[in-house]
């Protein structure tokens, strides 16, 4: 009788987490739901700019991020983004040290109701620019992700160079010819392969410009993979490199 009492308390914490599991699902999906498609929009900032070492956002001259950004940060991290009115808007993005010789980087951007935008800053801290995209989302349903590439690494020459961006996990080119500042559409990766790495290469070639750090890409999630610093550098803090973030 003891060991059946046991046995159905077992069972019913179980079923409790289960449970539990289910709701815990459900609502984080919602919650997604719910704060993309509201009545603002969402943002989501990356900062390529070359040399950049403690910048600010500010949208209508209000600052959205605490902690200064270096170059390669995204704010914020963990995907999403900071909801802003929807319409046009007034960004900057700056340096807000008194010395510094960064250039204040101003733009206007209208962003439409419930619409989900990536804003890529890119160039030197002399010549700062950026690039807004709308940001697509479409979760997948099965264990795959999604993930998209861009290529904002700085060569100050009047013909930079495309790329082609390789898929160690899949061990095949996963977007070719990429120009300076392209942006590509999501597109559906596996998840199942294990282990991931991105490696960036001169457009048509095996030459490897850049690798991404080894990463465990999540099902059901949305990816980022840039190429940004200087395209020219291989050492220092403007050294080219890969830079991969979550969207979703």
């Amino acid at each position: 009788m003891q060991l059946n009492s046991s046995f159905k308390t077992t069972i019913t914490a179980i079923v409790g987490l289960l449970v539990l599991s289910s709701c815990q699902k459900s609502y984080d999906k919602k919650l997604a739901a719910d704060f993309y498609n509201g009545t603002g929009s969402t943002v989501q900032a990356f900062i390529g700019t070359v040399g950049a070492s403690r910048n600010y956002v500010f949208v209508d001259g209000k600052p959205v991020n605490g902690a200064a950004l270096t170059t390669g940060s995204v704010f914020p991290t963990t995907g999403y983004g900071f909801k802003v009115a929807s319409g046009l808007r007034n960004l900057t993005v700056l340096d807000t040290l008194s010395t510094t010789t960064q250039l204040r980087l101003s733009f206007a951007q209208n962003f439409q109701i419930g619409g989900n935008y990536t804003v890529f800053t890119y160039d030197t801290i002399t010549n700062p620019l950026q690039k807004t995209v709308r940001t697509n989302l479409v979760v997948p349903i099965d264990t795959s992700c999604r993930v998209r590439f861009a290529n904002f690494a700085y060569n100050g020459l009047a013909v930079t160079p495309a790329i082609d961006i390789f898929s160690v996990g899949k061990n095949e080119v996963v977007a070719s010819n990429l120009q300076y500042t392209d942006v590509t559409e999501f597109v559906l990766h596996p998840t199942r392969i294990g282990t991931e790495a991105f490696q960036v290469r001169l457009a048509g070639t095996s030459t490897v410009l850049a690798t991404s750090a080894v990463s465990t890409l999540i099902p059901q999630r949305i990816y980022t993979v840039v190429y940004r610093g200087s395209h020219r550098a291989t050492s220092g803090t403007s050294a080219r490199a890969v830079s991969l973030f979550l969207n979703y």
